[in-house]
């Protein structure tokens, strides 16, 4: 018990991912997975600072706040960090001008943003939007360019629905990389710029947060590697092997869903405890008196 103490003594904020680890999406928006609306609640009325950070790039982040208040969340704009408005900040403060694949749902993100004879692209989770067609676009804008510069928003590989496993941008990201010789520029986890951001918004440094995701490398790793705590969740797109598989840092890191895992936050008085289903993502927030 003293030493999970010590392990989160100090922690002042949460970074909580989204997909996966706050609902499943699917038809009709998708289904908050079991215990999460109550679990952020409760975090809410705790004494510690709570932020999304998010790699949506499907919906515009009202659209996304707009989903999450249907499925009982209570969450605002204002508290959610997500790529496409951190992509378009960056677009507008080098001279970009994006040629976008995208899906339709965040273009509204792009409104203000100049794409008339494109000196970049930037690309999202488009989904079926990766026709063949739209992809050698893409390449071909990139291969015109003297000094080519891929934004993507994100690098997941996949993520989950209520359908099974979907391929995320990662995947065509890594084509055009290698079809055009490049390295393209992540906005989104795991970017370290992007983890920033988010804490300077919750207000606390990177040793006082703790990253709450479901992605191994993106969640856990970025967050890691910024400084600060990461704990995966064992719903949304965990896989055990998968995990065994992943190259992480030397820190520790712990699996939110196994029976009997207990985390302290000792200074505020807060236990986050799982409940028994480790198919669920399932943490309940209570406040103590004494320990």
């Amino acid at each position: 018990m003293a030493a999970w103490r010590e392990r989160l003594a100090g922690v002042r904020g949460v970074l909580l991912d989204i997909s996966g680890v706050l609902y499943d999406g699917g038809a009709g928006g998708g289904v908050p997975i079991a215990g999460s609306v109550e679990a952020v609640a409760r975090l809410k009325r705790s004494p510690l600072k709570v932020r999304l950070c998010t790699n949506e790039s499907q919906k515009s982040r009202r659209e996304l706040v707009g989903l999450l208040r249907r499925l009982g969340f209570s969450v605002s704009e204002g508290e959610v960090t997500a790529p496409a408005p951190a992509a378009c900040q960056i677009l507008r403060a080098r001279g970009l001008r994006p040629h976008l694949l995208i899906h339709e749902g965040v273009r509204s993100e792009f409104d203000q943003i100049d794409t008339s004879n494109p000196n970049c692209v930037v690309m999202g989770d488009a989904a079926e939007g990766f026709s063949f067609q739209n992809m050698n676009k893409a390449f071909q804008v990139l291969m015109e360019l003297e000094n080519p510069v891929l934004i993507s928003l994100g690098k997941g590989r996949y993520y989950k629905e209520t359908s099974g496993l979907m391929l995320d941008v990662g995947a065509y990201m890594k084509a055009l990389e290698y079809a055009c010789g490049i390295e393209a520029e992540v906005v989104g986890k795991p970017s370290p710029e992007f983890f920033k951001s988010a804490l300077q918004e919750m207000g606390v440094e990177a040793h006082q947060a703790i990253m709450i995701g479901d992605d191994i490398v993106c969640d856990v790793g970025g967050a890691q590697r910024c400084g600060m705590q990461a704990l995966q969740v064992r719903t949304g797109k965990f896989r055990s092997v998968l995990r065994r598989r992943a190259w992480l840092p030397a820190f520790p890191r712990w699996s939110l869903g196994a029976s009997r895992l207990l985390f302290l936050f000792s200074r505020i008085k807060v236990v986050i405890f799982p409940k028994h289903q480790s198919t669920m993502w399932t943490f309940a927030v209570f406040y103590v008196t004494v320990f």
